[in-house]
């Protein structure tokens, strides 16, 4: 008997049941069948069908007499799974690599509970892709099983039926089946997850939800969608036939209507000349079904009225949001002119030299860089005031009690930034900042580049998509000094940004604790990083930090299996990913990260604020083309480049040299080779030292451990600081002006 039954619906999906079929087949988990409906498509689906069915075994094809609707299709496929468990897929979906074995996995620590609910994401029709956004619903329900009434926050989640698997056994015995109609889900999700006594959940996107163009409910016009108005009905009878669920009917009654108006507002669901029966209907509905005693909540006392109090309602909460928004661009233009009224009156203010305006990775706090000046500037300048700038109170909350702070935009912020001395930041200051004569804007960068930035983008129109490279120039243009750490990052800044400053041959002052590691203090950190983490003191640990592709959309590419590799490295190990920031929020940490940093199968530390402590805590660095590999080759450990997709990457996002044949270390392009690289031991031999030597000599020329303490010093205080703090001239170079000309 197969773990998971399959049960996959087709009609009109040619173009998409390849793929959805493809995902499910070639997922590593495959104690499965598929039971797929041929639901009498008019298309080339069935032949689709069968010829899967012909090469793989565990494919069953059941074609239908007649189209009998996806409800009643899924019915067909029920009475002939035979597995533990019950997973409805729709055929224009698909599954996420590994999403079943993450699933069975789950369910085997959780002994088999009635219903299990996992994450998506809905990737769009024109490339898009964008997760759950009560994807925290998941993590907040805990480890154990639970019902709904301990949690109904989980009611709150989209009510489908292919974010859940269920236990056949408990599907049979409450006979649950599936209602003709449009909005067959309806009726079959609120009693299975009413009735479930054991329901767990899954934090990790399994399935990737497509939101077509066209043939899909919610951009298709039509009286169908008067369907929902007898799928409640039966709901509310189940909620009837069993009194125990009584409890349930108030918090169902204001989904319905809430569901119900939904609808209504939508402009492209139901015809115009339809809308007031529809309303009509609803209203029926929502009196015949209204609890004895509850009260209605506000939004929904437009159902107690007639159809033209709703239209007036309407329209005038969208006069009144136009109003708004119009409001809004008067007061964002009065409050335009307003700052510029008081950066113009603080301008008259004399300058404070002793007053510093940091900034790190768009305001997010005291980090990189920026916070490593500052942490020097305090301990050898006490007498500098420095402040940050941050970008919202929950930014601020996370800062220690002791570092002085204004919030973006604030007036305090425009109040210190006209009389700041000095600006030091790593990402350009808004271009509301206005650069007073006199004061100093000190630009640290994001470390060495490899891959084009700035200008060298305009040659690479896919991968400046959303980039403005003239505004970007034009705020480089107040800086007065660019941190390098090697020659090359020097070069490369001269030719990206065609500006007027003056290169610092400081190195990154935040590598300084990187550069020092080898000491008492370098060591007492990496310990109580891998204690905070979680990590045994005695394991190796492989550090994981892949960067972002410009040629997907999204930027997110998932390259190796984590779960994989983290079990090919064995015992002794512990792996430790950390994404690239810009892909933190996203759907990425929801594709098996976020699970198997709960199972303990690896550590997640994209979150982690420092990563300078990640490094410390680990022993070799595998990664892609992220230009981590410049500051972790100043540990001098060992680094392998996993450069499997390097012709694409270089093709849409542009390199300064190829990094794999000038790398840190091994090089690999295959998951089979990087696999063998770790276990086997090679990734710390003779060869990756020479390699690594050679990068050394080329990225870290300019970094001795003192690049903070060089930067106060020689920017801040204006003191003579000559170990390795020569200073080159950058002259402004001519740049034709088509090619800043905004697109």
């Amino acid at each position: 008997m197969p773990r998971f039954s399959i049960i996959v619906p087709c009609f009109k999906v040619q173009g998409f049941l390849r793929e959805c079929l493809d995902s499910v087949l070639e997922q590593s988990y495959r104690d499965i069948e598929v039971i797929a409906v041929d639901d009498r498509s008019p298309d080339g689906c069935g032949a689709i069908l069968d010829e899967y069915a012909a090469r793989d075994d565990r494919v069953r094809v059941l074609h239908l007499p007649e189209n009998a609707g996806l409800g009643r299709a899924r019915n067909a496929g029920m009475p002939l799974a035979g597995g533990d468990y019950l997973f409805f897929l729709d055929s224009d979906d698909t599954l996420t690599p590994g999403a079943l074995r993450a699933t069975a996995d789950r369910l085997d620590e959780t002994g088999d509970p009635d219903v299990l609910v996992f994450d998506y994401a809905r990737t769009y029709w024109w490339g898009g892709t964008r997760r759950n956004a009560l994807a925290h619903v998941l993590a907040e329900a805990g480890d154990g099983a639970f019902t709904a009434a301990a949690h109904p926050e989980i009611l709150d989640l989209l009510m489908v039926v292919w974010n859940k698997v269920y236990r056949r056994d408990f599907v049979e015995s409450n006979g649950f089946s599936f209602p003709p109609g449009y909005y067959e889900d309806t009726p079959w999700t609120f009693p299975v997850m009413l009735s479930a006594e054991r329901i767990v959940t899954l934090d990790r996107i399994c399935l990737d939800y497509r939101q077509r163009r066209q043939g899909n409910i919610l951009s298709t016009t039509s009286r169908k969608h008067f369907d929902i108005h007898d799928q409640y009905e039966r709901v509310f009878a189940f909620v009837d036939s069993r009194p125990a669920l009584a409890g349930w009917r108030p918090y169902l009654h204001r989904k319905m209507g809430e569901h119900c108006l939904d609808i209504l507002a939508k402009p492209d669901r139901l015809p115009p000349g339809d809308k007031g029966e529809f309303f009509r209907r609803t209203a029926e509905l929502f009196a015949r079904h209204k609890p004895a005693g509850e009260p209605v909540p506000a939004a929904l006392k437009v159902l107690e009225g007639g159809y033209t109090a709703y239209r007036v309602k309407r329209r005038a909460g969208q006069a009144g949001r136009e109003l708004a928004r119009r409001g809004g661009q008067v007061r964002g233009a009065a409050a335009g002119r307003a700052r510029r009224g008081l950066t113009a009156l603080h301008g008259h203010r004399p300058l404070d030299p002793e007053l510093v305006l940091y900034s790190a990775f768009s305001h997010r706090g005291v980090l990189g860089d920026p916070g490593a000046v500052y942490a020097k500037a305090r301990e050898i300048a006490p007498h500098l005031r420095g402040v940050w700038v941050v970008r919202d109170e929950e930014t601020a909350a996370r800062l220690p009690r002791d570092v002085e702070h204004v919030l973006l935009d604030s007036p305090a912020y425009r109040r210190l930034g006209a009389r700041a001395g000095f600006f030091v930041n790593n990402v350009n200051w808004p271009g509301s900042l206005v650069k007073r004569p006199g004061s100093v804007h000190v630009h640290t960068h994001l470390g060495t580049p490899l891959k084009y930035m700035a200008a060298d983008l305009l040659r690479r129109p896919g991968a400046r998509h959303g980039v403005d490279v003239p505004q970007m120039l034009r705020r480089a243009d107040r800086w007065d000094y660019s941190l390098v750490a090697n020659e090359h990052a020097e070069l490369v800044w001269e030719r990206a940004y065609p500006c007027h400053f003056t290169s610092v041959r400081s190195g990154s002052p935040r590598n300084d604790v990187l550069v020092n590691a080898g000491g008492a203090a370098g060591v007492r950190a990496a310990a109580a990083v891998r204690a905070r983490l979680g990590v045994p003191a005695a394991h190796t640990v492989v550090l994981y930090a892949p960067t972002r592709r410009e040629y997907v959309r999204g930027g997110h590419a998932e390259r190796v299996d984590l779960a994989r590799l983290a079990a090919d490295l064995g015992e002794g190990h512990t792996l430790v990913v950390r994404l690239h920031p810009s892909l933190a929020a996203g759907p990425a940490r929801g594709l098996g990260l976020t699970e198997l940093h709960r199972r303990g199968v690896l550590v997640d530390a994209t979150d982690e604020p420092r990563v300078e402590d990640v490094m410390l805590a680990s022993d070799v660095l595998v990664t892609d083309y992220s230009a981590l590999m410049f500051d972790y080759a100043n540990l001098d450990r060992p680094i392998v480049v996993h450069a499997d997709d390097w012709a694409a990457y270089r093709a849409s996002r542009g390199a300064y040299f190829d990094i794999t044949a000038d790398a840190p270390g091994h090089v690999s392009r295959t998951y089979g080779e990087l696999s063998r690289l770790l276990v086997s031991g090679r990734w710390r031999d003779g060869e990756s030292a020479r390699l690594r030597a050679g990068f050394r000599e080329r990225f870290c020329a300019y970094e001795d451990g003192r690049a903070a303490e060089r930067v106060v010093r020689r920017l801040l205080l204006g003191e003579e600081f000559l170990p390795g703090g020569a200073v080159a001239r950058v002259p402004g170079q001519a740049v034709s002006r088509d090619l800043l000309t905004s697109t």
